[in-house]
């Protein structure tokens, strides 16, 4: 895969430097918002004149971000028929990587952010330098089912403490990682761009792009997950807050009531000590609700109707609840997206969940108006480490190489 820089040469006369990646990252979010869409459309909207369209729409082409969509024009009239413009889901894609403690997911995303290929790889070994050796061993075989796609970049989300700019897992005690140049590895490794985020940032990119509630997220959001790991992100006005140190939304030691759950920091109450999987499979194992310490188990027994299992989400969806109540009053997003697994398969946990939120928030009446499950169910892991990358392409697609047959 080609990486070279793009030369000024390649931009169009009046869209270069500083402007060029403004305009084009205007142009391109107005075709994912709006296409297919006529290219006077476009310019009316992303408030550029018809003439700079011409020359950013067929870099934008150039580049596999951008395509012709015949198949939308309407019916042909009097002159020069208007060919409207669509994002490129055909010839291009990428990676996304997503680490959990248990497991990593490989996938091939489209982008629109759908993901075309996935795959769950159970880790043989928590070394680092073990599972990238694997995972870029299972990216060159998800490369392989790419079917003739040029893939763009590789972007990885994960838990813990992740210093996006220097591409770096900072601490993840679960893994045992610390201080881990992801980035460095993974592009020596594949060849590829590689971008890195804590997932739940990643997934804040994810809503503002493709999600249900565009415009809610694009004003004010709040990510909350809940998984082995539990964290949040927030961005107000499309800004990601990241903090100095990169460390913004740790909330793992966040006190809830009534838990008296032991956690690793030699406290009680703490939230994820509460509420992470490997908690509810623990007390699953000592209940005898499942047989071995696997959490999709436990998933399981409570969508075929055991009642302990279901007691043990619903439980834990009461103290999402709290949790998230605090988190509305502190943040008044305009959007709080849950990332958790009983709010997904089982309605009581999301009614039980919203309660909570509106009997413990100041701004909790209308609940069910702000509170919303991931726009992303069925693959919200590989939607975390897709939307990694693809909020890069986004911001400044001058960045993307184009095409191989046109590169200099």
């Amino acid at each position: 895969m080609e990486t070279r820089r793009t030369r000024r040469a390649d931009l169009p006369a009046g869209a270069r430097g500083r402007r060029s990646s403004g305009i084009t990252a205007d142009v391109l979010r107005v075709v994912l918002d709006h296409g297919p869409v006529a290219r006077s459309t476009v310019a009316r909207v992303a408030g550029y004149s018809a003439a700079s369209l011409t020359g950013v729409s067929t870099l934008l082409i150039d580049k596999g971000l951008l395509r012709e969509a015949p198949e939308a024009a309407g019916p042909p009239g009097v002159g020069r028929p208007h060919v409207p413009l669509a994002i490129d889901t055909e010839t291009t894609a990428v990676v996304g990587v997503h680490i959990a403690v248990h497991r990593f997911t490989v996938a091939l995303l489209d982008l629109r952010g759908r993901v075309l290929v996935e795959h769950k790889h159970e880790h043989a070994g928590r070394d680092p330098e073990v599972v990238l050796g694997r995972i870029a061993v299972e990216v060159g075989r998800l490369l392989e089912e790419a079917g003739g796609r040029r893939v763009l970049g590789l972007g990885l989300a994960t838990g813990g403490w992740v210093d996006a700019a220097a591409g770096v897992v900072v601490e993840h005690p679960m893994l045992g990682w610390y201080d881990v140049p992801v980035r460095e590895r993974l592009a020596d490794a594949t060849g590829l761009p590689v971008a890195v985020d804590g997932h739940s940032r990643a997934l804040v990119r994810a809503e503002q792009l493709f999600g249900r509630h565009v415009e809610q997220a694009r004003s004010s959001i709040l990510q909350l997950f809940v998984g082995n790991v539990v964290d949040i992100a927030f961005a107000t006005a499309g800004s990601v807050q990241q903090g100095p140190r990169s460390a913004a939304g740790a909330v793992a030691h966040l006190k809830i009531d009534d838990s008296a759950e032991p956690c690793e920091c030699g406290k009680v109450g703490c939230f994820q000590a509460a509420v992470s999987e490997r908690t509810l499979v623990r007390r699953a194992l000592a209940a005898r609700i499942i047989d071995r310490p696997v959490f999709r188990d436990l998933i399981g027994a409570a969508e075929g109707g055991d009642p302990r299992a279901v007691a043990l989400f619903e439980e834990r969806a009461g103290l999402v609840g709290r949790a998230a109540a605090l988190l509305l009053d502190l943040f008044d997003p305009d959007l709080l997206s849950v990332v958790e697994v009983g709010e997904r398969v089982l309605p009581r946990c999301r009614e039980l969940l919203l309660a909570e939120v509106e009997s413990g928030s100041r701004a909790g009446v209308g609940a069910g108006q702000v509170v919303a499950g991931t726009s992303f169910p069925e693959h919200v892991l590989a939607t975390a480490g897709g939307a990694v990358v693809l909020d890069r392409i986004y911001a400044a697609p001058v960045s993307v190489p184009g095409r191989l047959s046109r590169a200099s």
